[in-house]
């Protein structure tokens, strides 16, 4: 069933759904001929927040690590995307080598690398798993709960490639997000393909990049439907460095919160909503490890009482290197906040819609009961709820807005899929191979 939902069934969500129901072959050519010019990452997770009156991602993962969530049915989905994607890329491919991330000791992390492995497997490739971290220098077998253990072999490198000892893969699949740069190991290997490729790891990324990215597919898809891009898009801006030591740099950082704050403002008024817009204060580059700072109005900015605050911007106080950090500026970002106004039995609730190459293959709710809706929910003591994909997710014009769950998840991949389209931007934007994205 569709999740409860805070909005009346004739609040402006609804409208955005009718409008994408009744937009159906325009969109699905858009998306064809955007794949014909561009390539998509060959898998991401999207966050989408359901603010009511706004649907926007807020989130664009790359290297997505919770393929345990989806559920069994939803398998089949990611096996074909899986094959259609390495048809694509290598179509001989026999042997696929998948790097994890060094949390070995991470059932959550395990349990993911397990359906991975199930899923390529089922598309017809020998997956074995190759730990690029020093931690694992044998064969080591993991305990995983409800299945079968789990070998991470090291990592050996030769002749310009990679593999493990008897077996030389065409293909190499990061499940590692990269974000404390890339190891010398992954480097100069002109015959294995790298996937996804290096620069789109967390040590180069730029938040930033990606949002301005969406927003160019936002503005061209609102022009599409007919629709202000706000609706799905979270307005953003760039701050570039900032030291919390300098007054300069906090005058700087709170005359982008008030600018954004303000642009936010005459978009309630002008859609009449009763909410007090906030904006969420990030580090332009995901590696730092920092957390997002809500304000809701620039004076917070040189009156957060909490210094823990504001280190969440400047680095991990428990690292031994954060005396040395806190001195050092750090490249932020100031994006509108989206509520959401999605529950799942009384707890605040977000869809997260994984894809794999151009499909979307499921999804699930992450769910927090202690957290708020103008809060992040991806934290400790997160818990999943399996989307309704499983089932159905084509879109039947029929029923009316709001009363589908099938109309309300093909909204979901509609907007997941603009930002799988933006991340496509994005990291031809970043190549260093190719040129600079216009």
């Amino acid at each position: 069933m569709v999740p409860h939902l805070v909005t009346a069934l004739t609040g402006p969500i609804n409208e955005l759904e009718q409008r994408i129901l009744d937009s159906t072959p325009a969109i699905e050519r858009w998306f064809r001929l955007e794949w014909m010019e561009h390539t998509p990452p060959f898998y991401s997770a999207v966050d989408v927040r359901n603010a009511g009156f706004k649907l926007a991602p807020t989130n664009t993962d790359l290297f997505p690590s919770s393929w345990h969530n989806l559920t069994a049915e939803m398998l089949p989905l990611a096996v074909q995307a899986a094959m259609a994607a390495i048809e694509k890329i290598c179509p001989e491919a026999r042997n696929i080598l998948l790097v994890p991330g060094n949390h070995n000791d991470n059932s959550f992390h395990l349990a993911n690398l397990a359906q991975l492995k199930r899923i390529f497997h089922s598309a017809g490739l020998d997956v074995r798993i190759g730990s690029i971290s020093p931690e694992i220098n044998a064969p080591t077998e993991f305990a995983i709960p409800n299945s079968e253990p789990l070998v991470i072999e090291p990592v050996s490198a030769f002749k310009g490639r990679i593999g493990l000892k008897n077996f030389d893969p065409c293909m190499v699949l990061l499940n590692n997000d990269l974000s404390g740069g890339v190891p010398g190991i992954l480097e100069e290997l002109p015959t294995q393909y790298i996937l996804p490729p290096l620069h789109a790891g967390w040590g180069t990324r730029r938040k930033s990049l990606h949002l301005q990215c969406y927003e160019d597919c936002a503005k061209r898809f609102g022009k599409l439907l007919g629709i202000d891009p706000w609706l799905i898009n979270p307005i953003h801006g760039k701050v570039g460095e900032v030291n919390f030591r300098e007054k300069h740099d906090t005058d700087l950082l709170a005359s982008h919160v008030d600018a954004l704050l303000s642009k936010v403002r005459r978009k309630y008024k002008e859609y009449g909503i009763n909410e007090k817009p906030f904006v969420a204060i990030k580090s332009d580059i995901g590696a730092q490890g920092m957390g997002a700072v809500i304000v809701r109005d620039a004076k917070e900015i040189d009156q957060l009482p909490q210094r823990r605050a504001k280190d969440r911007l400047m680095g991990d106080r428990s690292s031994p290197e954060f005396v040395d950090k806190r001195s050092q500026a750090r490249d932020l970002i100031v994006q509108e906040g989206v509520l959401t106004n999605e529950r799942m039995n009384d707890l605040v609730a977000e869809p997260v819609v994984y894809m794999m190459d151009r499909y979307v293959v499921g999804g699930f709710y992450r769910v927090h009961a202690e957290r708020r809706a103008d809060e992040s929910l991806n934290g400790p003591r997160s818990h999943y709820i399996p989307l309704a994909f499983a089932r159905n997710h084509l879109p039947q014009s029929s029923n009316r807005p709001g009363g589908s769950a099938p109309n309300r998840f093909y909204m979901y991949g509609v907007v997941a899929r603009l930002a799988m389209v933006a991340a496509s931007y994005e990291l031809e934007a970043s190549d260093p191979d190719q040129e600079i994205y216009d």
